[in-house]
């Protein structure tokens, strides 16, 4: 007995360990994925779409606080690699970590439920989990680049808004998708096969023809998202909205289709709607659904529940008209 548990006091360290250097290895790859399609705005270097900051939300909501040092670790590799170490290095590791942990907690506080499940979850990771927390990762970021003097004072305000967005968008089109992945379970066979195969060769046909467009016709991808969403929920509309989203964000690096005629900054303010409005209308919409969707489900459950009451009590209860012992007279 002893043995078995100093085999288990010797191994939960090695398990955090290697949980640490997952988690990181995630994060990092996570940024390197982000800082691949990285875009100008006054002279910075930007990523509209950080991936990383979702994989950190993501990983504290499902395991907890045993993932900031990951999560720390994971941007610090980021800004070696991006060859950054000194002073403002360490204010960067600090206020990319500590966001995720602030969306953790502010989270925590709402009664948030992973499964996404309520219009309620959605706003909260929209409002608290993205826009809020993101505030002091952008806000400590572009302080330390200032402070630094990497980034002119004239730049601060195009620069700040570039980050906080795109740290926020990490979270909102990432998250759902990693917490989806985590708990789904394959679905069993059914006609819906035919029609998700058919959506996504629609969906991956026709929404780079869209975003490459030479006309301003990005607004074409909302049909294909609330078609995803109507049927498929957030599987459907979070999938369609990022793929949207990436490929509208290599468009922009490339200066193709829509965003070719547009300075650096209005291809980043446009690009940044973009993303924005698509991520919100997949997550709220199909949080909206998946609502009344549980809701008919519990009055159908009561109501066969109630059904089922009655024909016991009628089955239980005194002989109807005609049914009586006797002789009838």
């Amino acid at each position: 007995m002893a043995a078995v548990e100093g085999v288990r006091a010797w191994s939960r360290p090695v398990v955090l360990a290697c949980g640490t250097l997952l988690l990181a290895g995630c994060y990092y790859a996570a940024g390197r994925l982000g800082l691949s399609q990285q875009l100008s705005a006054d002279g910075a270097v930007v990523t509209p779409i950080w991936p990383a900051s979702g994989v950190a939300v993501a990983a504290l909501l499902l395991f907890g606080p045993w993932c900031v040092p990951g999560i720390a670790l994971g941007v610090l590799l980021i800004v070696l690699w991006l060859g950054n170490p000194g002073a403002a290095a360490v204010g960067i590791v600090a206020g990319n970590t500590a966001a995720p942990v602030l969306a953790h907690l502010l989270l925590r506080a709402v009664g948030f439920r992973v499964s996404l499940s309520r219009l309620r979850d959605g706003l909260a990771l929209v409002f608290l989990g993205a826009l809020t927390a993101t505030l002091v990762s952008s806000g400590t970021g572009v302080g330390m680049l200032l402070w630094s003097d990497e980034i002119p004072t004239g730049h601060l305000g195009p620069v700040w808004l570039a980050w906080w967005v795109g740290d926020a968008m990490g979270v909102v089109l990432v998250t759902p998708l990693l917490l989806l992945m985590y708990r789904a379970r394959l679905p069993p066979p059914s006609v819906r096969w035919a029609e998700a195969l058919g959506l996504a060769v629609v969906v991956c046909v026709l929404v780079p023809l869209i975003t490459y467009s030479s006309v301003s016709v990005l607004f074409l991808v909302y049909p294909l998202l609330i078609w995803s969403v109507l049927r498929f929920q957030l599987a459907g509309g979070m999938s369609c909205a990022l793929l949207a989203s990436v490929l509208a964000t290599v468009a922009a690096r490339q200066e193709a289709g829509s965003f070719g005629r547009l300075t650096e900054i209005e291809a980043m303010m446009k690009l940044q709607a973009f993303n924005g409005t698509l991520g919100l209308t997949a997550l709220l919409l199909s949080a909206v659904i998946s609502e009344q969707l549980h809701t008919r489900r519990s009055v159908e459950r009561a109501c066969h529940e109630l059904v089922e009451a009655l024909q016991h009590l009628n089955a239980g209860g005194p002989p109807g008209p005609g049914k009586s012992g006797g002789d009838g007279r």
